[in-house]
């Protein structure tokens, strides 16, 4: 019988005692009486795109995430093709191999320093090893010498967008050889797995902007904020809505609006820094997660906006202009339990700003109404109105 390493039951594996330098008695008399001998285990080689590498694996926001039924098939189907008991599809993290889905296991990870993926992503092909005890790399490894006792094992690397994030893998505790077909399957299962994490990364994504949407925004900046309550750092969101949208699509048709969506989303991208989530909700709202910042900070960051929507070579030219109403909503651990809270929280603060700065223009003067339209009385009302509402 199988054993599924759901996300309930996995649990992170151990530190090895090869870690720290040492091997335990009963392992180390083996080590020694085999014909390769060293005295540290053979890590993997660091890719030389590893950057990009890293950058592509944490786009795809799938590490730490819950099972994945449309994964889980594809590994139940490998360990009925193949007839092994382990079968994985792993992403190579920076210090870790992470199993996002797996049969045979009940680990969530391993040490990227004794992972076989970590070697199988530094080739063009698919790993074989068919008998680990006689392979160089692998003779000495926690996983041959202990639980699972890994003898077989061959990994297919798993390439998004040129950049190999990690793989599909399969083991045996007895060695094992493939033929050609058999290799040419693992393929085709791993191009199977490719589709499925091309998907993963469409589904979070806005396809105009390129910014996330609001299923991305949720994930990433949920994972952010419990990062940022765990460290104590204050967090912001920015909640914006770009002003007079439907009237630039009424007057210069869907083209014209569609640009300045995009110059929006540009000029929001190029102010914020990467540690920010940036996300397109919908229509002409946008909103930003600011890290480690206060109300004050976020408030330079919306001049910033302003500042570079005004000197924006792509606008100049036009007949309008591009202005945006705002909302700044700071994260309360009591109040915001979720991503979900804080969001729907900046929604209405914005919102009702909105609306009673334009009540303000119709009870005023006409020079009163034409003073509120610029950018110095909005963000004096915004702030104004914020700091009453606490």
């Amino acid at each position: 019988m199988l054993a599924a390493c759901g996300t309930a039951d996995k649990a992170p594996l151990p530190n090895w005692p090869f870690q720290a330098g040492f091997l335990p008695l009963h392992i180390a008399t083996v080590v020694q009486a085999h014909e390769f001998q060293r005295d540290a285990l053979k890590s993997p080689k660091t890719p030389e795109d590893e950057k990009l590498r890293l950058a592509k694996l944490r786009s795809l926001r799938l590490l730490d995430t819950g099972d994945d039924i449309r994964f889980d098939r594809l590994t139940r189907m490998a360990g009925r093709i193949f007839q092994v008991p382990i079968c994985v599809i792993s992403l190579v993290d920076e210090d870790r191999q992470w199993f996002k889905s797996c049969v045979g296991l009940r680990i969530s990870e391993v040490a990227r320093s004794v992972s076989f993926c970590g070697h199988a992503i530094t080739g063009s092909d698919v790993l074989i090893v068919e008998d680990t005890t006689e392979d160089e790399r692998f003779f000495d490894n926690p996983m041959v010498l202990g639980d699972p006792h890994i003898r077989f094992y061959a990994g297919c690397p798993l390439t998004i967008d040129q950049r190999k994030i990690g793989t599909l893998c399969i083991a045996d505790d007895s060695p094992r050889s493939l033929n050609q077909d058999q290799i040419d399957t693992l393929r085709d299962l791993a191009s199977l797995v490719e589709q499925e994490l091309v998907a993963s990364l469409l589904a979070t994504k806005d396809e105009l902007t390129g910014l996330d949407n609001r299923r991305g925004f949720l994930a990433l900046a949920q994972q952010s904020l419990q990062l940022s309550t765990r460290q104590g750092l204050p967090v912001s969101l920015l909640y914006l809505d770009l002003d007079h949208f439907k009237t630039i699509n009424d007057l210069h048709g869907h083209g014209e609006g569609d640009l300045a969506l995009i110059t929006f989303a540009d000029q929001i991208r190029h102010v914020c820094r990467d540690s920010d989530v940036v996300a397109r909700l919908g229509g002409d709202e946008f909103v930003v997660l600011l890290i480690n910042s206060t109300r004050e900070q976020s408030e330079t960051v919306i001049h910033r906006i302003k500042e570079a929507l005004m000197h924006e070579k792509g606008l100049s030219g036009k007949i309008y202009n591009l202005d945006f109403s705002y909302g700044i909503t700071s994260y309360q651990p009591e109040r915001h339990e979720t991503i979900a809270e804080l969001l729907a929280d900046g929604n209405a603060l914005m919102h009702e700003i909105k609306l009673l700065r334009c009540e303000d223009q119709v009870a005023g003067s006409p020079a009163e109404t034409a003073a509120t339209t610029t950018d110095s009385s909005w963000s004096g009302f915004a702030h104004r109105f914020q700091e009453t509402a606490g």
